[in-house]
């Protein structure tokens, strides 16, 4: 009997084991890894943007964004690039990991959906270009009209060049740095353009030049996902405060040494975390009183306004209690 894992729309599916089907070179510094399911279940639904938690044999977790064809239940495919100054995760994946291991997983997740629009403008840069393609294939799908502006290192370091390449409806614009410069921002963006969404991820300076030049684009067009966090200065108030947990009424004392997330571990609580970094919403907390003060790089101008969730990994509180669903 065939047996289907909950889907990323549930919130609760529980970390399960896939095994390597395959680990291929896809270009200079990154691997192509196919996962499946160690039982013969069929793998859950995910959309455009999504992104699982990878569980690895050294006790690492490092979130992946799923980029191969979601019509396959069989299989899901990851690319991941070996970061030389990493925290351990991608060298434990092109040093260590070998067909035929097996893996913990969560999710899927996606923080980073596709929206409905009549055009869009992809900027992706290296590996940002993961969670992008899979929303090529949707638009595409839809017919929507969209433009891609890929940027790496070099044509040789630029990862999923042969799977961008079937796509003939969009405009593709390559750009690798030793043989063209930098994106050039301004051709691409100088210009707002009602009616369409502005995808990008990749390193953190490129999201930083691409918001500053959406500031002047419609109110929500801007789209981007991290995977580093930003730099942000320590905020003049970061005092403490105190978090009401409302299942048991406990209230846990915030020092202004001490992260959210960190308290509430030492009172003996086990949050789900990865990043502690405010990028990847594994930690993510509702809130059900009280204003958070957000110092995430996740949340979207809505989600910060409604107050409605907090990142306690970096987050904290602008008043002096806040009530937590925990």
């Amino acid at each position: 009997m065939m047996v289907t894992l909950a889907d990323e729309r549930s919130g609760s599916a529980q970390p399960f084991r896939l095994h390597v089907l395959s680990i291929d070179r896809e270009s200079e510094g990154t691997l192509l890894v196919r996962l499946g399911a160690v039982d013969q279940a069929l793998l859950p639904h995910w959309t455009p943007g999504a992104h699982i938690d990878l569980i690895l044999p050294n006790g690492l977790m490092r979130q992946y964004s799923l980029c191969g064809c979601r019509d396959d239940r069989q299989s899901w495919t990851i690319v991941v690039q070996k970061e030389p100054v990493g925290r351990g995760g991608s060298a434990y994946v092109h040093e260590h990991l070998v067909a035929g291991d097996e893996l913990v997983v969560a999710g899927p997740r996606n923080n980073f959906p596709l929206v409905e629009s009549d055009a869009y403008l992809f900027i992706a840069g290296g590996i940002g270009i993961t969670p992008i393609l899979p929303m090529i294939a949707e638009v595409s799908r839809k017919c929507r009209r969209w433009t891609l502006v890929y940027g790496g290192r070099s044509l040789r370091s630029m990862a999923l060049l042969n799977a961008i390449a079937t796509y003939e409806d969009g405009e593709i614009h390559l750009i690798p740095f030793d043989e063209l410069g930098p994106i050039d921002l301004a051709k691409f963006l100088g210009r707002p353009e009602p009616g369409t969404k502005v995808y990008c991820c990749g390193p953190g300076q490129l999201i930083d030049a691409v918001e500053s030049f959406c500031a002047s684009w419609p109110p929500a067009a801007l789209h981007r996902e991290r995977f580093a966090p930003k730099y942000l200065e320590a905020c003049a108030d970061s005092g403490a405060f105190e978090v009401e947990l409302a299942r048991s009424g406990r209230v846990v004392c915030v020092s202004p040494d001490q992260s959210l997330l960190g308290a509430l571990e030492d009172a003996g609580y086990c949050i789900t975390n990865s990043c502690r970094a405010g990028i990847c919403g594994t930690c993510l907390l509702t809130v059900l009183d009280g204003t958070p003060e957000h110092r995430d790089d996740l949340l979207d101008d809505a989600q910060r306004e409604a107050g409605k969730m907090i990142l306690p990994c970096v987050s904290r509180s602008k008043t002096l209690r806040l009530v937590l669903e925990l």
